[in-house]
């Protein structure tokens, strides 16, 4: 299709309705800028008679969408003679020849000029026609003195040589440089005082004895502090596939960038409840969730945030959350919402509760044929009960993590803070699994110093040896599980114990994502034993990190009500 053609179809549309108007700028702007047709004389003279019906945000929508698209010479000046917003973006990506940009200059804005200044690309003689236009756009306002535009020939002299073919005959022409120095605001230059006249008060001494009252008046009366800022009442939010916050709107970004939905509970700092947590590992939606913000900002306080996850309409994969987040009201607290009867929590609790029953009658069965409590038993039968006994019990362990788990998600776990000392457990524990250890072929290297922690001693008791139970289970003959406790804290006890070599090919979080089961692994796979020492530390209020070589699990320190002090 010839040009021509093309230029008819698009002006076919409706130049009496605002959405024809916009929509013949958008195609004309397109075609043009792109240089998938020429810009004639015709199409120019279009775009400038409809620029003033087509609305500010559709302009500068079009500069945007051709800022590296290479537009021609009179594209770029349509745009630059317009409002700085629009002109910004095709001002610091156009390629122009030296010639078409001296012969734009003039017609520019010394803003739209301000921009070309800070361009590295420009060529010599551009970058000396700029400078010529110094005495013009730092022209300042009334009272401040100023060269007359005659200095622009005396001192700089012309723009640049004219050299053939300087003027695009494509181009709109403009008037000369002196035309546009002559539009300058003229200011009579600083008069000297008559003889015997008073000069009156210098300026810049009047500013050096305001800024010596300031100061004297600072040390008599001391720094003045800050106004609190004030505080926001909602914002916007997205994450990105691991669920960190990458954009806030509508509050201050330094206490929010960078913040998970899945962060662990610290002593100090940022906190998000285990309602965004859950949702975030099943990448589902989630409503009222608590955020703690500590600080001064705008941000500091209680938030109550929902979100929905998103994903990628052309492979399905989640990209992240977009939510909001709002104070509590005054009727409701800011607290996770509990779930309700009939929850799948619930439900699960429900089966478990099902499964324990009949599970606990085939141990005790199989224990009395092993026993041979009802008369005497062939051995191939005691060693068959022996077995059924074994993988009975490691059902019924398998059950109370599912029912563990199923609390911990419907927020129903009771706990009772008490007083743990961590050295006297942990070698209870390494006892117990001295039989799995004597099969793996490894050990455990139990610290010398203790700590004690406060949380309830059963939950305590099960979080250690589930985590130590699921890193064992993963070692290899001859390999040493070290474990390490420090006191990082007057409110925090560090756990640090080894990271098996099986699960170096797991880094960070991903091995909390291992779903399949492989030899004398936990029944429910290590990843949700891993998962569910997580949860369970977060409820004692501490938190599990998986490091490259370590797991370092953190736990409250016990502190004396006397000296305030962990012990």
């Amino acid at each position: 299709m010839r040009f021509d053609d093309t230029l008819d179809t698009v002006l076919a549309a409706d130049l009496g309705t605002p959405y024809g108007v916009q929509s013949v700028w958008r195609q004309l702007v397109d075609l043009i800028g792109r240089r998938r047709v020429p810009p004639a004389t015709r199409a120019m003279a279009t775009l400038r008679a409809i620029r003033a019906d087509v609305p500010l945000p559709v302009r500068a929508a079009s500069a945007r969408a051709v800022e590296f698209a290479d537009p021609p010479a009179p594209l770029v000046r349509l745009f630059a003679q317009d409002d700085i917003s629009i002109a910004i973006p095709v001002l610091r990506s156009a390629r122009l020849t030296a010639p078409e940009w001296i012969q734009l200059l003039p017609d520019l804005s010394p803003t739209a000029r301000s921009v070309l200044r800070n361009r590295r690309d420009l060529g010599p003689d551009v970058r000396r026609a700029l400078e010529s236009f110094g005495p013009i756009d730092l022209v300042l306002p009334d009272g401040v003195t100023q060269a007359s535009t005659e200095v622009v020939d005396r001192s700089v002299g012309s723009i640049a040589e004219p050299r053939s073919g300087a003027q695009n005959p494509e181009m709109d022409h403009s008037d000369r440089i002196t035309a546009a120095a002559s539009a300058a605001r003229p200011v009579r230059p600083v008069a000297q005082p008559a003889e015997g006249e008073d000069s009156g008060p210098f300026e810049i001494a009047e500013v050096v004895a305001r800024i010596d009252a300031f100061w004297r008046h600072r040390e008599e009366a001391g720094p003045v502090a800050p106004p609190a800022p004030p505080r926001a009442e909602e914002f916007r939010f997205e994450t990105d596939e691991k669920g960190v916050i990458r954009w806030v709107d509508g509050v201050s970004r330094s206490a929010l960038i960078g913040l998970s939905l899945d962060l662990a509970r610290e002593a100090d700092g940022a906190q998000v409840d285990g309602i965004a947590a859950g949702a975030f590992r099943r990448r589902a939606g989630f409503s009222t969730a608590r955020m703690l913000i500590d600080g001064g900002s705008d941000a500091a306080g209680d938030w109550l945030i929902s979100a929905v996850p998103v994903f990628d309409p052309a492979n399905g994969r989640f990209t992240g959350y977009r939510g909001t987040a709002r104070r509590p009201r005054i009727d409701e607290r800011a607290e996770p919402v509990r779930t309700p009867t009939g929850s799948p929590a619930e439900s699960l609790r429900q089966l478990v509760h099902e499964l324990r029953t009949p599970t606990n009658a085939i141990a005790g069965f199989a224990e009395m044929i092993e026993t041979q409590m009802l008369g005497p038993v062939a051995d191939v039968y005691r060693e068959r009960a022996n077995v059924i006994r074994t993988e009975a019990r490691e059902l019924l362990g398998a059950i109370d993590d599912l029912d563990l788990a199923a609390r911990i998600d419907s927020d129903a776990l009771a706990l009772t803070p008490d007083r743990v000392a961590l050295r006297p457990l942990l070698a209870a524990i390494a006892d117990d699994l001295a039989p799995l250890l004597e099969l793996r072929g490894s050990m455990i290297a139990l610290p010398v110093e203790d700590h004690v922690v406060t949380g309830d001693r059963r939950a305590v008791e099960r979080l250690l040896s589930r985590l130590m139970a699921t890193l064992v289970s993963a070692s290899v003959p001859g390999e040493r599980i070290g474990v390490k406790m420090a006191l990082e804290s007057d409110r925090g006890v560090a756990v640090a114990v080894d990271r098996p070599k099986a699960l170096a090919d797991y880094p960070g979080d991903s091995v909390l994502g291992i779903d399949d089961e492989r030899e004398d692994a936990t029944l429910l796979g290590t990843g949700f034993a891993l998962r569910l020492s997580r949860n369970l530390a977060r409820e004692l209020g501490g938190s599990l990190i998986i490091g490259p070589a370590t797991l370092t699990l953190r736990l409250p320190a016990a502190v004396t009500s006397q000296v305030g002090q962990a012990i």
